[in-house]
């Protein structure tokens, strides 16, 4: 396997993608936050103290998609067609799992754009309910599948 962000002398590189076809890419990708009872309830009430959570979180996690070429070194600034974040609230397990689907019409893939949706949003959600308790974990954030570009489909 061949490492793209290297050149040959092992000096860090952005890839050129200039020869490549533009075509129809997509990723979505998934994490979760593992918190209190009381934060779980706060959260579901809509009675944290900084507003409503989840609405912020998917605003940031929104945000956060653009922002990865600022954020990434070598990502390569995008289009974006669309980006959507979505929770699902599991009361049982007491988890908020966010999701990030992210479109463009481009020459390179936006699973980073995906990634950094849900890891802004989890950090969002863990900034405005850490004065309620500040022992919540964000975990298993991944890919969960990407279409389009040369390497074709990926699903986890």
């Amino acid at each position: 396997m061949e490492f793209t962000h290297f050149d040959q002398d092992g000096n860090a590189v952005m890839v050129d993608v200039s020869g490549k076809e533009i075509t129809e890419r997509s990723a979505l990708a998934q994490g979760k936050i593992r918190v209190s009872r009381e934060v779980f309830e706060a959260v579901a009430g809509q009675k944290v103290k900084k507003g409503d959570v989840l609405t912020v979180a998917q605003v940031a996690g929104i945000m956060g998609t653009k922002k990865t070429a600022e954020l990434i070194p070598m990502c390569h600034y995008l289009h974006l067609t669309n980006s959507k974040v979505m929770f699902r609230m599991d009361p049982e397990e007491l988890v908020i799992e966010v999701l990030c689907q992210v479109k463009t019409e481009g020459k390179t893939g936006v699973e980073m754009e995906a990634l950094t949706g849900v890891s802004v949003a989890l950090l969002t959600i863990y900034d405005m309910c850490k004065a309620i308790d500040k022992r919540m974990v964000m975990e298993d954030i991944h890919l969960c599948e990407k279409t389009g570009g040369k390497s074709g489909e990926f699903r986890f």
